[in-house]
């Protein structure tokens, strides 16, 4: 063992960031009985960006391993299940279906609120949450121990410290000495819509489902659907808690960086949500297609600057293993077009709470622990940023000379191949 290393009962950990992935290993580290602090800048877990987690058969897994089976009862039960809803599709900018996702109905996948899953693993963590912390480093006391430094308020040390405050971690950033991301070259904008406010048209055509469209120029169009009433993963409406209380689209908007794109991200409100349905509009999206964007609440419209870091396992958490490590985004950073960052996340916090558990038990050294979830995160981090990124670069390519045309020339190709293999759906839209 280490100089300054302490294994057994009675170890500290320092978590910084309590996102979905700080709050998930906070809640398994205090369900083991580690002596357990996550400090975040938010006042209120309530107040959070994002909309919606898919969590997959792996981070369910992964959850039951942090959470007591309540919280996970209630998770499920305001939570949608994606075996309910219909297979997933794809449209070209004027609304013709091109093509279907996998059958769902064998799916252990749920979608829930981002808000939701946030509000439960805070009340997983308890009295060990502290809000309004604003960490401004980290590093070493006088004893050799991880520190954490706030901008004010005295520094607190730790056994172990990790950082789960996301693309602008503090924490990784200090270990690898530089950013560990950079901007993935789509900007996103979100919503929700629900599906309610929509034409019968447009209802039909979205259907109970989730979808992408991309068009030529670098428009891409995600409409997501979420409803943890009618496609409960768990009918106990006594331990409902989603913000989300009937059929409701959440959907995404991306378009390739550039000057006036990132611009966008300056506005707010109906005032975003008309900028938005401009720049469709240039592109040549048919009206109605639009119509999920201008139904929208105007409240819940904002602008994201995605990021991501390297597929390479190997330019993951690029620093010696020591007793400050990091997770989720502040090592993978991982764009949202592929639903899995904050599962990952998740799958980490569950990993590390094993390695770390094996130190505390005194079968390995704390050092060691970190350095075998460490490398296991470098993996798992690789598989989702490969996934995620395809979508990206599929986006990035309809923005070139020749992926505009290709994208104008071949959907509706796509488009009449559809409908032959499916003719009950009728004739397209658009």
């Amino acid at each position: 063992m280490s100089s300054g290393e302490k294994d057994g009962v009675g170890m500290r950990v320092v978590v910084v960031g309590g996102g979905i992935g700080g709050l998930a290993l906070g809640a398994g580290l205090r369900r083991r009985g580690f002596e357990v602090a996550v400090f975040d800048r938010d006042t209120d877990v309530a107040e959070t960006g994002g909309y919606h987690i898919t969590l997959d058969e792996r981070a369910q897994s992964a959850l039951k391993d942090l959470v007591e089976p309540k919280i996970m009862q209630r998770l499920l039960a305001s939570g949608s299940a994606l075996r309910l809803r219909e297979r997933d599709a794809f449209w070209d900018r004027r609304g013709r279906l091109l093509g279907h996702g996998p059958d769902l109905s064998d799916s252990a996948s749920i979608d829930v609120d981002r808000i939701t899953l946030r509000m439960l693993l805070a009340e997983a963590v308890g009295d060990g949450l502290h809000l309004g912390c604003n960490v401004s480093g980290v590093g070493h006391d006088d004893h050799g121990a991880p520190q954490v430094r706030f901008t004010d308020g005295a520094p607190v040390s730790a056994d172990l410290v990790v950082g789960a405050d996301g693309t602008h971690s503090v924490v990784a950033r200090h270990l690898a000495a530089g950013p560990t991301n950079r901007p993935a070259g789509i900007i996103g904008f979100s919503g929700r819509t629900l599906r309610r406010d929509l034409s019968p048209g447009e209802q039909q055509r979205l259907r109970p489902r989730s979808g992408l469209a991309i068009g030529p120029r670098g428009g891409a169009l995600y409409v997501g659907f979420l409803d943890p009433v009618g496609n409960t993963a768990l009918d106990a409406p006594e331990l409902r808690m989603s913000v989300t209380t009937g059929p409701t689209y959440i959907w995404g908007a991306m378009f390739p960086k550039s000057t006036s794109i990132d611009s966008l991200r300056d506005l707010r409100g109906g005032e975003l949500q008309d900028a938005l349905l401009g720049r469709f509009r240039e592109r040549g999206w048919a009206e109605h297609t639009l119509e999920v964007i201008a139904q929208a609440d105007p409240h819940s419209v904002a602008g994201f600057r995605f990021n991501t870091a390297s597929t390479r396992a190997e330019d993951l958490a690029p620093w010696p293993a020591g007793r400050i490590t990091a997770l989720g985004d502040a090592v993978h950073a991982t764009p949202p077009t592929a639903g899995m960052g904050a599962g990952a996340a998740i799958r980490d916090a569950a990993s590390l709470l094993t390695h770390v558990s094996a130190a505390a038990d005194g079968t390995t050294t704390l050092t060691d622990a970190v350095d075998h979830f460490e490398a296991g995160m470098r993996q798992r981090g690789s598989d989702v940023l490969t996934l995620a990124m395809k979508t990206v670069r599929w986006i990035l390519a309809t923005d070139t000379a020749l992926g505009a045309a290709a994208t104008v020339v071949s959907t509706p190709i796509l488009a009449a191949a559809a409908r032959l293999r499916n003719p009950a759906r009728g004739p397209a839209v658009g």
